[in-house]
């Protein structure tokens, strides 16, 4: 297998069309043609990180986070990060990257989270905006069915568990044919009227490329007139942070155990308790502060992520319990999830979990 074939099976999982604009994920390092001899999946790439992947002969490392955040003026050694690139640059290794293209993914990081701690019939916490589009095209009535097809093929038409979703209406098309043009119906210099079918489909914008090329594939038409355009819509299916239910509530202090012995951390920083049972838990891995305000809209009992600030605590509202488990705790099992999907996808494939330890906090 080469570098791009793996990972055309992460971004089959988790498309980096849905990775945040501040994120840099995919390929970071190396040549995406390289064959690839073993893979190693870790949370983080680090100098050690590197060294056992050369001790364990792989030659393609699969991190969640991204080593390389912003440009690299020179890379001559001095920081962490330059070290990294040197050293998987001279040991011919390629890095790849996931972050928050797997985070948006319904399979992902939080649904990870939610396993582990038993929160039952999860849904996306905050459904991520600008995700579906609609097409619209014109297909002569003879041609639509096998329009219609190749685009359902291509991936168009799929909402939730739902697939082959269509809008189809009967109109009369006219054209005038110019001199140069190469008409299927109709003659040049002549308008020509046409039955036609209007056809709309939505579509997850990360498909927008195959679905054209589908429909230019079979559509009759020399000129394809055809429109696309960002809904408005969100998709329930994607997005960051999951809310679900615990399949017995729990007061504050023994769920507070149950995270703290489940997700292995050190220590729990949290808001003020309540003195209420614990049955909706929320919960976003990495820095979820931001989503506070959906934990509550969402009425969670208690909102479980991580790098909360001091006044961000307040914004409970006395409504619900932040619990700050810690950033690497967070997103500990990530690198198992990945490894889990390798495994599948290329059962006869060297796929190594990494040993290394990478979380930069300690606790006393």
């Amino acid at each position: 297998m080469t570098v791009k074939d793996v990972t055309q099976i992460l971004e089959a999982w988790a498309p980096l069309d849905y990775a945040e604009d501040f994120d840099n994920v995919g390929l970071l390092v190396g040549d995406p043609g390289q064959l690839v001899n073993g893979i190693l999946v870790t949370l983080d790439t680090l100098e050690v990180v590197v060294d056992e992947a050369i001790a364990k002969k792989c030659n393609l490392i699969v991190s969640f986070h991204p080593i390389i955040f912003k440009g690299l003026s020179k890379i001559t050694g001095k920081t962490y990060v330059e070290r990294v690139v040197l050293k998987a640059i001279q040991n011919n290794i390629a890095i790849y990257s996931i972050h928050t293209a797997l985070d948006n993914s319904p399979l992902g990081v939080n649904a990870q989270i939610c396993e582990v701690l038993g929160v039952k019939r999860p849904k996306i916490l905050l459904p991520k905006k600008g995700t579906i589009k609609k097409l619209t095209t014109y297909i002569p009535t003879a041609h639509a069915e096998s329009v219609r097809t190749q685009l359902f093929n291509a991936g168009g038409g799929t909402l939730g568990n739902y697939s082959m979703c269509s809008f189809n209406s009967m109109g009369l098309g006219t054209f005038n044919a110019g001199e140069q043009a190469k008409p299927v119906f109709g003659k040049k210099g002549e308008l020509h009227k046409e039955e036609e079918i209007q056809l709309s489909m939505t579509f997850a914008s990360h498909l927008e490329k195959q679905l054209v090329k589908a429909l230019f594939a079979s559509h009759p038409y020399e000129e394809v007139a055809f429109e696309i355009i960002t809904l408005e819509n969100t998709d329930q299916n994607l997005g960051m942070g999951m809310v679900g239910e615990l399949e017995h509530p729990m007061d504050e202090p023994s769920f507070l155990q149950h995270l703290k012995k489940t997700m292995r951390t050190g220590g729990i920083r949290h808001s003020k308790l309540l003195d209420k049972p614990i049955s909706r838990v929320a919960v976003l891995g990495g820095s979820g502060a931001f989503a506070i305000g959906g934990a509550l809209a969402a009425k969670a009992d208690i909102f479980v992520t991580a790098d909360v600030k001091y006044h961000q605590f307040y914004e409970a509202e006395g409504k619900m319990v932040i619990a700050d488990i810690g950033h690497f705790e967070t997103e500990q099992f990530t690198k198992n999830l990945l490894v889990g999907l390798l495994t599948k996808k290329i059962p006869n494939f060297a796929v190594t979990l990494s040993e290394s330890i990478t979380n930069p906090i300690k606790y006393f």
